[in-house]
């Protein structure tokens, strides 16, 4: 549903505060009550001109009507329901979604204590030890998951951030084939912080350390040169905008102490990031090369993985680039890391599906996979992704290898490279995925690990199908 038709629950929230009938208030617009009942259920667009009424006449800030997080909150809280926990109350999305128009609070509040009751959950099986009840099993909210959702409310995109990371990169003297020696000049000359590389076996398993009261900061050796200079970069965040990094932290309300020094470390990154792809030259070679990761990657003197991450955080209003999801995992199918400006979903609660390319891609290590993914909901998405291999710090080093996701709706696709000679709107080349096994309704999947909510398992001991969930014809 377009964004100006989703507002009815604001209008009926807005009402509802000053202690209005829906007759008053339709009297005060200039309306019929009727028209202002279907505003309020969504039947009917909250026009502008309706919508500064409302604003002049309650005094409001327009912010009040700007979008929210009322589609995450619908698409959690089904996941929440999809709980074997509530396999008996037969939920349907038409409920879950009737529930956020009219109540979000209320849905907000459900989502909490379902994150609250997963905790205690943890807590209990912690306490019972390795010997404990194996049935007592749960989940906490993760400090990663917090700072994940600060990005996204943010929608990955900090102008305080941006602007000082110009700043500096003027003062560098920005040139991005000599930027770790302006780095490190900065910092000296800057800082009075003196940059030093170190042997690994001297970091005590540190890859960098910055020690304020010495005035160093030291890094190992081994470290990749884009890695390297992110760290410098990174360290100058800290130095530098310590306040505004505080300021991020205390206005997203974080539930755990942990959560906020993560969120420093992850905003710092975002600093490090701009400092090194300046966002309007990165955002113009980005449509010179249409997106091509690896030329930007040369351009920018940066990683993959480093392009990846800022081609997220184009947002600036009236010069913003392609909206695109990321979601990192590694070879267990853990999700590291998670952002969607592409408006695609990821599982919170629950494992990801494994038909989607990012998984196929940790079977052609190196390569560049495509897919177009298509939706339950019939939403599709250009996906692009391939692995990643870090930590090659010598013979007895062990390897980590990720696989990096990307990816944009698929009307965009055509500004990416990686579309060309690829027929977007074919209805075969697009392959069906989900959120989740329990959320998605297909039962012809043959990867599906779990029955879908609201279709009970049923066994037939003589009859096999695509899997042991598919729904199989047994009329012959």
């Amino acid at each position: 549903m377009a964004e100006s038709q989703r507002l009815g629950g604001k209008v009926r929230a807005v009402r509802k505060s000053h202690r209005l009938t829906q007759v008053r208030l339709a009297e005060q617009l200039g309306i019929s009550p009727s028209y202002l009942n279907l505003i309020e259920h969504n039947r009917r667009p909250l026009t502008a001109q309706l919508l500064l009424k409302l604003v002049k006449l309650f005094d409001l800030d327009l912010a009040t009507f700007a979008s929210d997080d009322t589609d995450q909150v619908e698409h959690e809280l089904m996941e929440v329901f999809g709980d074997e926990l509530f396999d008996d109350q037969r939920l349907t999305r038409g409920d879950v979604e009737e529930l956020v128009e009219h109540h979000p609070n209320v849905a907000r509040s459900i989502r909490r204590l379902y994150d609250a009751w997963q905790s205690a959950q943890e807590q209990a099986r912690t306490l019972a030890g390795e010997d404990g009840d194996p049935a007592v099993v749960g989940r906490r909210v993760l400090p990663s998951e917090e700072v994940s959702d600060l990005l996204q409310d943010h929608l990955n995109h900090f102008p305080d951030l941006e602007l000082a990371a110009e700043r500096v990169a003027a003062a560098a003297g920005f040139d991005p084939h000599r930027v770790e020696g302006a780095l490190s000049r900065y910092l000296l000359e800057q800082q009075g912080i003196q940059v030093v590389l170190r042997p690994e076996n001297q970091m005590n398993g540190a890859l960098r350390r910055l020690d304020r009261s010495q005035r160093t900061l030291e890094l190992a050796e081994v470290l990749h040169l884009p890695t390297r200079r992110f760290q410098l970069a990174h360290a100058i965040g800290l130095l530098t905008q310590s306040d505004t990094l505080d300021r991020l932290v205390a206005e997203a309300e974080l539930q755990h102490p942990e959560s906020a020094r993560l969120a420093r470390v992850a905003l710092a990154n975002y600093f490090a990031a701009a400092v090194l792809m300046p966002y309007e030259p990165f955002l113009q070679a980005a449509l010179d090369t249409r997106y091509d990761v690896d030329l930007l990657g040369h351009r920018f003197q940066v990683s993959f993985e480093q392009v990846a991450h800022r081609l997220t955080s184009l947002r600036r209003p009236g010069r913003e680039g392609v909206p695109f999801h990321l979601i990192r995992i590694d070879i267990a199918g853990n999700i590291s890391k998670r952002f969607s400006a592409s408006g695609i979903r990821f599982a919170r609660y629950s494992g990801a599906c494994p038909r989607w390319n990012v998984f196929r891609a940790l079977l052609t290590p190196g390569a560049i996979t495509t897919q177009v993914s298509r939706m339950p909901d019939g939403e599709s998405f250009f996906c692009l992704a391939r692995t990643l291999r870090k930590g090659d710090r010598g013979f007895r080093s062990s390897p980590v290898v990720h696989a990096v996701g990307l990816g944009c709706r698929v009307e965009h696709a055509e500004a990416l490279v990686y579309a060309d000679g690829i027929d977007l709107t074919s209805e075969e080349r697009a392959v069906p995925i989900g959120v989740t096994c329990r959320l998605c309704e297909r039962r012809d999947c043959d990867q599906r690990a779990l029955p879908s909510i609201g279709q009970p398992l049923r066994v037939d001991e003589d009859v096999r199908g695509l899997s042991f969930y598919a729904e199989v014809d047994t009329s012959r």
